[in-house]
């Protein structure tokens, strides 16, 4: 302090700036006009100071130090602050510099900010065009030009163009350049091509990936402005502001701590410590960016927004990575590395074969005559030869591997994605698309999920009388002002106005009972905070289910302090001796009276209602009021909260059912309730004179206390658990993946992110869920809505099915190209291949769960059969179709390559249904594949007729045409009477190593 006032009093350092640095009249006489105020302010500092010893000096000085900025910047609005200032103050949690600004209500006053009733919308322009808006700038999105240049990187494609090169090259040499770049020239159009769909559809992705975040960046937070509580976009916090802060919100800026009870704050995405950090006025006021809320309430200041904060700059470095692998992804791309290595094996047995039977001149040309005659051929023409089986072998490599599956399953992830966000459903990892497909348990919430979440007081008991609507004059004065206390001052909510514009904020449960109690109770929510100062809270926490608040009137001659509680009613009622009538006659609770009670929670439980009990306790003042009483309470009522269920949520629960997928539901209310909830939407069947199986509702506490063999042997038959915590749900999912389930988990609250980590798939609800479980979460349902889960399992159901289809449909042609090629190549050149996947859902199957193999026995039924027939004709066509048709080489080989194709059409049909013989069901409703069929179709007819140097193909008359088209046509009747064909349930490769 000493040398603060020295520094205060360096009045020649001040002089000496004044005259040598170089200034513009006007700013010289501000600097005059600064020196005259701080030296009469510091004169009398000194004069204050000098009546005590320096060692008693503990308040910081009377004047608030200024930065005077310069006119040029835009702070014209706010003369007296400094951004920098205020971005530093947070930054460096300088307790000194916020005790120089006279603490958070001399900061609020330089931000011209009422804390009470917050900004003004007239200012909110100004405040960003001084301050900033809160975004971030972010590094430029990866543009086309990248994704062409990842696409060259592909180890298929470089090989193609190898060849590509090769063949153009020896092909001019071999034909001249006016015929001789056909082949080669194809081969890098259709590389071309291959790189153009994979940079399109993955630039594409990358810009709807920019859109989604921007979706679920836009977080919706609490601020005071015009003195009103409102919700506003968090892109629309301003400095200034005043937030509020509940469990499981996302700190939207920098600020500063104004008011609120046992704040905790998770800094770990700042700092990387996991400890929560206690947050108080005196000694931890600072609130970063970025910073999740993990227990408490409060209100916060905003100081620094968007790029001025510590969060803006890291997150202008951070990019979003939409080239995540989905499991089904690496799946394929082992099947592909493993169908790439049968190739491999056949090219090099082909490449071995044909240049010993070259070498032995066993091989003749297009004229008839021996291609190898030892010293007589020349070293142009053997390498020639050595040239064009090396490429046949490489056609075989070419030809064997799929390559389009993983830029099929991106497609179809990517279509997948941006369907669901019209369901309700915002997928933020690609990853669940295709998972949720494969679930076998949903654990669901109750509260919002399966229910409305539009919450009405329908009961209240005082003690052991029921209270009617319009009968809450009859209640004793003294014992309704406790409950107005209870009610008014216990709760996270806010009532604002009276009378018919009454409005209420909150959670669905608080505004319930807020508003109960201002329309049936009568009570004043200005007149409670003027009249009572609240001296501690104890926030609710789900582990204990309460919370609690001790208040003192402010003119009380009773010199005693109440304590309050709030919370789970079957809790509450544990922790009371005594229950008030509503005559105020305070009796105590015996064992008959709490059996009473007891039914009565039942009773209205039974009844789908929520009972929440008040209690309370009057103590002495003087007694620690920071840890709240919990014993000997007296029990002020039980209140009834209806929560009706969602329309739809039965059917969709059903609907998962007849899909295989087991239901869990998983609440923090009462067995009661949880039953009569879980047997409304169907979880639980009980039908008339039966009992409820055991072991099918059970309560958190029970299943925790079980030893880890209990719990694996009764988790599957668990249909409801009642009064859980967050911890017993995440036991649940880990249980359940033991077993071998694929576990979806839904989840809203900041507890229930380990749960949701945990699980397969994770599923937040948009509306009621907060910051913490969304980001926790691989899919936001936006609407909160259990039927959206519904939605979500019919399109991951979809995605794998189809995904299936396409290898079906994409290995039957490949598997017949290869063994075409290997067959054939001593005298054939190349075939053609052309496919495209359709879509389909399918939602009567049983769920693939977590090792079913990708290729099933169905589909290895369908390809083989498929492939078997084309191998068959098209070989016989090699061997035999000139003698057949009575046609030369060139037409033959036009023939098996326009047969080829055509079977792949016709297959394409097939492959809509795996396992259904009517492969046209729905056919005209699917106009993509109706579309692809034709131009497939069409460009046939253009190669064929029109394209013959290109294509090296020749014309075909209507007899050779209507022969290809029907022997392809053949595909059909195979197929449908394939399918009648039963196959063995256990996969047919586990016989060897556990299937593909």
């Amino acid at each position: 302090m000493v040398s603060e006032i020295e520094s205060q009093c360096d009045i020649g350092a001040m002089l000496y700036n004044i005259s040598t640095i170089t200034l513009t009249i006007a700013q010289k006489r501000w600097r005059r006009a600064y020196f005259s105020i701080y030296f009469s302010n510091t004169m009398l500092s000194i004069a204050k100071l000098s009546r005590y010893p320096i060692s008693n000096i503990v308040s910081p000085p009377s004047y608030t130090s200024l930065k005077i900025i310069p006119k040029s910047t835009n702070s014209d609005e706010f003369p007296t602050v400094d951004q920098t200032d205020l971005t530093d103050l947070v930054k460096t949690k300088d307790l000194k510099i916020l005790h120089t600004l006279q603490g958070v209500t001399g900061l609020a006053k330089s931000l011209r900010t009422d804390l009470e009733h917050g900004i003004n919308d007239s200012e909110i322009e100004s405040r960003k065009t001084a301050f900033g808006s809160n975004t971030y700038k972010k590094p430029p999105p990866k543009g086309f030009v990248y994704f062409v240049v990842e696409a060259f990187k592909d180890t298929t494609i470089l090989i193609l163009l190898a060849c590509a090169a090769l063949s153009l090259g020896f092909g001019i040499k071999e034909e001249g350049a006016k015929e001789g770049w056909y082949e080669g020239g194809s081969i890098f159009v259709a590389v071309i091509l291959v790189i153009a769909v994979s940079a399109v559809s993955n630039f594409r992705q990358e810009r709807q990936f920019d859109k989604l975040s921007k979706i679920s960046n836009n977080i919706k937070i609490d601020v005071v402005r015009n003195g009103r509580r409102q919700k506003i976009s968090i892109f629309d916090v301003v400095v200034g502001d005043v937030v509020i802060l509940n469990i499981g919100d996302q700190i939207p800026a920098d600020g500063v701590f104004v008011d609120g009870y046992s704040l905790l704050v998770d800094e770990s995405s700042m700092t990387g410590e996991s400890d929560h950090i206690d947050i108080d006025g005196t000694r931890n006021p600072f609130l970063f960016s970025g910073s999740k809320v993990a227990d408490g309430h409060g209100r916060m200041l905003v100081v620094s927004v968007g790029m001025n904060t510590a969060w803006g700059e890291m997150m202008s470095s951070v990019t979003g990575d939409s080239d995540e692998q989905t499991p089904l992804q690496s799946r394929l791309n082992k099947l592909t590395s493993s169908i790439g290595k049968v190739g491999l094996a056949v090219a090099f047995f082909v490449l071995v074969v044909m240049l010993i039977r070259y070498f032995t001149g066993n091989t003749e040309d297009e004229d008839g005559n021996r291609e190898y005659n030892g010293k007589r051929t020349s070293t142009n023409d053997i390498l020639n030869s050595v040239t064009r089986i090396f490429a046949a072998a490489v056609t075989i490599v070419v030809v064997a591997i799929p390559e389009g599956l993983p830029l099929a399953v991106t497609l179809t992830l990517a279509y997948s994605m941006k369907r669901m966000m019209a369901d309700q459903a915002m997928v933020r990892k690609l990853s669940a698309c295709e998972t949720m497909g494969s679930a076998t348990v949903i654990c669901t919430d109750k509260t919002g999920t399966l229910t409305l979440n539009q919450m009405k007081v329908t009961q209240f008991w005082l003690g052991l009388d029921l209270i009617e609507d319009d009968r809450g004059s009859d209640i004793n004065t003294e014992t309704l002002e406790l409950y107005h206390q209870g009610v008014g001052l216990n709760t996270t909510g806010t009532v604002y106005g009276s009378g018919s514009g009454t409005e209420y904020s909150g959670s669905p449960t608080e505004k319930a009972i807020l508003s109960w109690a201002v329309t049936n109770l009568g009570m004043d929510m200005e007149k409670l905070k003027q009249d009572c100062n609240v001296l501690h809270v104890a926030t609710f926490n789900s582990e204990k289910k309460r919370s609690g608040v001790s208040v003192m009137k402010k003119e009380d001659d009773s010199n005693s302090t109440n304590v309050h509680w709030k919370g789970a009613a079957e809790i509450i009622l544990s922790m009371c001796s005594n229950y008030y009538q509503k005559t105020g006659v305070l009796k105590s609770i015996n064992h008959e009276e709490k059996t009473r009670l007891e039914n009565i929670i039942q009773g209205m439980a039974a009844s789908s209602l929520r009972c929440i009990a008040f209690a309370h306790k009057q103590i002495p003042n003087g007694t620690n009021n920071k840890t709240l009483t919990e014993k000997e309470l007296t029990l002020l009522g039980i209140v009834g909260i209806k929560d009706p269920c969602r329309p739809g949520a039965k059917e969709a629960i059903d609907a998962c059912r007849s899909a295989g997928v087991e239901i869990k539901m998983i609440t923090g209310d009462n067995v009661f309730t949880a039953k009569a909830i879980a047997t409304e939407c169907g979880i639980l069947k009980v039908n008339q004179g039966q009992t409820i199986n055991k072991n099918e509702v059970i309560e958190g506490e029970e299943f925790r206390n079980y030893t880890d063999e209990e719990r694996m042997e009764i988790v599957d038959n668990i249909k409801v658990m009642a009064r859980s915590s967050p911890f017993d749900k995440l036991l649940m999912v880990q249980c359940l993946k033991k077993k071998g389930h694929v576990v979806a988990v839904t989840g809203d609250g900041t507890n229930d992110a380990p749960a949701l980590k945990e699980a397969d798939i994770g599923l937040s609800m948009g509306i009621q869920g907060t910051e913490v479980a969304k980001e926790s979460s691989d899919i936001v349902i936006l609407d909160d809505d259990f039927a959206s889960v519904a939605v979500v399992l019919r399109w991951g159901r979809c995605v794998y099915n189809n995904i299936q289809k396409f290898i079906q449909f994409q290995l039957t042609v490949n598997v017949a190209a290869l063994v075409i090629n290997f067959v054939a190549a001593v005298s054939a050149g190349a075939l053609a291949l052309a496919t495209e996947r359709p879509t389909n859902e399918l939602m009567h199957n049983l769920p693939v769960g977590r090792v079913a193999p990708l290729i099933t026995n169905v589909m290895w039924r369908n390809l083989l059969a498929q492939a078997m027939y084309q191998i068959t004709v098209l070989l016989t066509f090699q061997f035999k179709g000139k003698e057949i048709f009575d046609v030369d080489e060139r037409v033959k080989n036009t023939i098996i390559f326009n047969t080829f194709v055509f079977c792949q059409v016709f297959n394409e049909f097939n492959s809509r249904k795996l396992e259904k013989r009517n492969v046209f069901e729905g056919l005209h409703k699917n106009r993509l594949f109706i579309g692809i069929i034709v131009v497939t179709v069409v460009l046939q007819i253009v190669m064929v007729e029109f394209l013959k140097n290109f294509a090296d193909t020749e014309k075909l008359n209507w007899g050779q045409w209507g022969i290809c088209v029907g022997i392809a046509a053949l595909s059909w009747p195979i197929g449908w009477f394939v399918k009648l064909i039963p196959v063995p349930d256990r996969p047919v490769f586990s016989y060897i190593r556990g299937g593909i």
